[in-house]
């Protein structure tokens, strides 16, 4: 059983910037994994999924998230919401 003190962690957690980004590049890393395993014609696993992901694709990756953050940031500046 989990304290409310430890709830309240992991709600803070959840909701942080740095955890969804974490959801969203494991995603990411998945549906690479899925696509060259199919491919391969075999489980390529998680880690060669993962080297070949940074190496082929994180950059370019996190470049559209941070060109799209600073999209909707702008896009709320404008609307004047907080």
């Amino acid at each position: 059983m989990s304290s409310p003190k430890s709830e309240a962690v992991f709600d803070l957690v959840k909701n942080s910037s740095l955890y969804r980004e974490y959801l969203a590049e494991r995603e990411e890393i998945l549906r690479h994994k899925w696509i060259e395993s199919e491919k391969a014609g075999r489980d390529i696993g998680f880690e060669r999924a993962l080297l070949d992901w940074i190496i082929k694709y994180r950059s370019g990756w996190r470049d559209v998230r941070a060109k799209a953050a600073q999209a909707e940031e702008g896009d709320r500046t404008e609307a004047g919401v907080s």
